[in-house]
């Protein structure tokens, strides 16, 4: 066995033997030894960050390590895999979800994971539908969604064909359709592995402002024990996770001296993983915003990222045409990766992230807009059950922003609020008095 898996091994172990109240849990499954990893020295790319950069950076790590732990089966060290860039690693990621979830998981055209099997249309035509059926695409779900007025048809592909090859056969014989792949998205920062922790649950229902998440599903957690929470799963029933438990605290979780940045607001949590890191698809988030809708929040909270997707957009503009606003996080894997989404949709506020110092995170992606920053490092956050963890990504700046928003009413109002930083940061910091100082709380 490799040094690198012996690591990996060992670090899994770890985590499992401490349980919920572990770190590595909220931040990969395992947290890995990075220092005793060789990285390169020579031959760095010009755009950036390198991965040397970001391992130098103590606290930068707990945002890469998730990237480093999901990549399995990697050469001997990291120099030996080629990975010179947290663009690099991004793509070592993508790959091995993929092969972690052959039966569930294919890429498309430009190697971004997707449903196996299943082409999407947005609202198709009688012709096109049978034009497509006829060259052996076989509809295998027909939704309409009643809030959104979105309707979506799924189709089979023919038996034997990989995505890429019947992506390009549905265009060649209905050319009119609005097809797209069934892309997965993944959270911006985090682990979404399944806790052994019961879900975050209410018996009554605060009044007043109201906010929605998608996201993985949220556990109970003392801080969130007075909170109004109502959580509904489209991949199946929800589960908690580290990821959808630390962004749910920094909205609404109250614990003494932790708070979250919207205290007292009724959330709603739409689960689109169901646990299983190869769910998150475009048509499950399309009906978790359909169910947001229905709800009638002010702001959604979006901490995942993914490539353009035709559903997604779609359905992103049809709650805003609703009047509400869309926050999402930028991603973590540096500027030179692609921008990701929804946050580079227009009318969604991006967010990126800041230290305590008022400093743009090196790994925080460039959309193809931004808007705001947040505090996304030096801070903590709720761990499933009990505890609390230590957290950095633009995953969690998002909701701060988000719940800043909510209090401030409008765009113009929070950009009034928005002091300067350092670096590439939108309009400005909102929200610094947020973060909460994990030496206050223990975080581990």
């Amino acid at each position: 066995m490799s040094r690198f898996l012996r690591n990996l091994l060992f670090a899994s172990t770890a985590a499992a033997m401490l349980g919920g109240a572990a770190q590595a849990q909220l931040l990969g499954g395992g947290a890995l030894p990075l220092g005793a990893l060789p990285v390169p020295t020579a031959n760095l790319p010009v755009v950036g960050p390198i991965v040397q950069n970001v391992l130098e950076q103590p606290e930068a790590r707990q945002a890469v390590s998730p990237t480093l732990d999901s990549v399995a089966g990697l050469p001997e060290t990291i120099a030996e895999s080629g990975a010179t860039s947290l663009l690099d690693l991004r793509q070592l990621r993508l790959e091995q979800l993929v092969r972690d979830n052959r039966a569930e998981l294919d890429v498309d055209d430009k190697s971004q994971p997707a449903r196996r099997g299943v082409l999407i249309a947005v609202e198709p035509d009688p012709r096109s539908i049978e034009l497509a059926t006829a060259a052996g695409f076989r509809p295998i779900a027909d939704f309409a969604d009643p809030v959104l007025a979105i309707r979506t048809v799924e189709f089979a592909v023919p038996p034997g064909m990989n995505l890429r090859s019947a992506m390009k056969l549905l265009q060649r014989a209905a050319p009119g359709m609005q097809a797209d792949f069934d892309h997965v998205f993944e959270p911006a920062g985090g682990a979404l592995l399944p806790m052994q922790a019961a879900l975050a649950s209410s018996a009554f229902l605060a009044s007043g402002r109201i906010l929605g998440m998608v996201d993985g599903g949220v556990a109970s957690h003392p801080s969130l024990a007075g909170a109004s929470i109502e959580q509904n799963g489209f991949a199946g029933a929800p589960r908690p996770t580290g990821h959808g438990t630390a962004v749910a605290s920094l909205l609404v979780g109250n614990q003494a001296p932790f708070h979250g940045a919207a205290v007292g607001a009724r959330l709603y949590v739409a689960d689109v993983y169901g646990g299983s890191r190869a769910a998150g698809s475009a048509t499950m988030i399309a009906k978790a915003l359909g169910w947001l809708a229905a709800k009638r929040p002010q702001v959604i909270n979006i901490s995942l990222v993914g490539p353009p997707n035709k559903l997604v957009a779609r359905a992103i503009a049809a709650v805003q045409a609703r009047g509400i606003e869309i926050v999402a996080a930028v991603g973590n894997d540096g500027p030179a990766a692609p921008p990701q989404y929804p946050a580079s949709y227009p009318g969604v506020i991006a967010v990126t992230a800041v230290d305590a110092g008022g400093h743009a995170l090196p790994e925080a992606g460039k959309p193809l807009h931004l808007d705001f920053a947040a505090p996304g490092a030096d801070m903590a956050a709720a761990l499933p059950g009990s505890g609390y963890a230590r957290v950095r990504g633009t995953s969690f700046a998002a909701p701060l922003a988000a719940a800043r928003l909510l209090a401030a009413g409008s765009v113009q109002r929070l950009a009034a609020e928005a002091r300067p930083g350092r670096g590439r940061l939108g309009r400005g910091i909102v929200c610094e008095e947020c973060r909460v100082d994990p030496r206050a709380v223990r975080a581990k």
